[in-house]
């Protein structure tokens, strides 16, 4: 194992971060994994299942297994590891801009296409390898201006030409769930099964340039370009394998929980050919995907005490009461009801909200939502 050490930008004198990297396997270029934990900060099971992932990738390393580079990146954000307010982590946004440490990555595309136009008009086609020098390329010039943008640029530049992303986060309280690109699925199906996912969550553009789907995404734009440009067909086939990993809720944190996700993971690593060893049995699978623009928050129009009415993995139909809030000064009593016939699969853990906020999240089998379709 080899660990890099990336400095952040000192966002004042005498203040500095750094983010590690841990290298296992060859590094000749051939294939790359990346896993990393908790982009939000404040979502500790992939803190963990990181550990049992290092312990598990290094006996793998030294038996001589590992067909390829996996780079291992246990904390993904340094920034938000070290806010907290009131003995509290707060680790979803960046306090000091208020940014989602989960959104606004870079569209690297069209820098990587102007690199590749040389090749491109003199009747080339770049391969893969050649479109991830670009890409490289193209991430090496992102502004590194502040602390959170030189974070956003060390991610991008670790992952954006690896052929599997795995970014492990969590919920308040839910059901271990999925989310990638709809055309990515067959290939995002096995770990579906390996880890027991009750639910994946399929979008081709899920809005607000998350993590995962800038370094897939960036794919399908520059098919488009070539398209365009050529008049020919796509010529790469999605090489980047993105997910993100919902790890159930924020407080289920145990070995067993961990380790077991672990070993799935490693289970599909080896099942894609990074790791050495016999065919993985894949588990029937829990749940046919669903369309993420079938996701349908619940909000309280109200402030109060939050009174769930069912458990997590409940099947509703359309007007089941979902929550109550109740207003301990008025009494009132306000019922939340699912506005479609879905699978209850998250749910707010804080007991009191203020009007506004999500309480529960509903999965539906339409798709009926548009525009940027995650939580802020």
């Amino acid at each position: 194992m080899q660990t890099q050490r990336h400095l952040l930008t000192s966002p004042a004198p005498g203040t500095t971060r750094e983010l590690h990297s841990l290298h296992f396997g060859p590094q000749n270029g051939a294939r790359k994994a990346v896993i990393q934990s908790a982009l939000h900060a404040d979502e500790p099971p992939g803190l963990l299942v990181g550990f049992h992932l290092r312990r598990k990738l290094a006996e793998l390393e030294a038996q001589g297994h590992l067909r390829a580079e996996i780079v291992l990146i246990p904390v993904a954000n340094p920034i938000g590891m070290a806010q907290r307010l009131l003995g509290r982590t707060l680790g979803r946004f960046e306090l000091a801009s208020g940014e989602n440490f989960n959104r606004n990555y870079a569209d690297l595309s069209v820098s990587a296409w102007q690199k590749l136009r040389p090749q491109i008009d003199s009747g080339g086609e770049p391969s893969v390898l050649q479109v991830r020098a670009a890409l490289r390329a193209a991430c090496a010039e992102l502004s590194a201006e502040s602390e959170l943008k030189s974070l956003r640029k060390i991610l991008l530049g670790l992952a954006v030409d690896a052929d599997l992303l795995l970014d492990l986060h969590c919920d308040n309280e839910a059901l271990l769930h999925l989310y990638t690109a709809t055309p990515l699925w067959p290939q995002v199906e096995p770990l579906a099964r390996l880890l027991g996912a009750e639910l994946s969550l399929l979008s081709s553009d899920s809005g607000g340039a998350p993590f995962d789907e800038s370094c897939t995404m960036v794919w399908v734009k520059l098919n488009e370009l070539w398209c365009a440009h050529t008049g020919k067909p796509a010529l790469w086939h999605l090489p980047c394998v993105g997910l993100t990993v919902e790890l159930r809720g924020e407080a289920e944190v145990s070995h067993a929980l961990a380790s077991q996700d672990a070993q799935a993971i490693v289970a599909y690593l080896t099942q894609q050919g990074f790791i050495e060893g016999a065919p993985v049995s894949l588990p029937q699978l829990l749940r046919e995907p669903r369309p993420l623009e079938g996701c349908m928050p619940i909000h309280t129009p109200s402030g109060g005490v939050l009174v769930h009415a069912l458990p997590l993995g409940s099947f509703v139909r359309a007007g089941a009461c979902i929550a109550e809030v109740i207003d301990p000064l008025s009494a009132a009593l306000h019922q939340l009801l699912s506005p479609v016939d879905g699978l209850l699969f998250a749910r707010e853990s804080a007991r009191t909200v203020q009007a506004g906020v999500s309480v529960a999240k509903i999965s539906g089998s339409e798709a009926v939502r548009t525009g940027n379709l995650l939580s802020a």
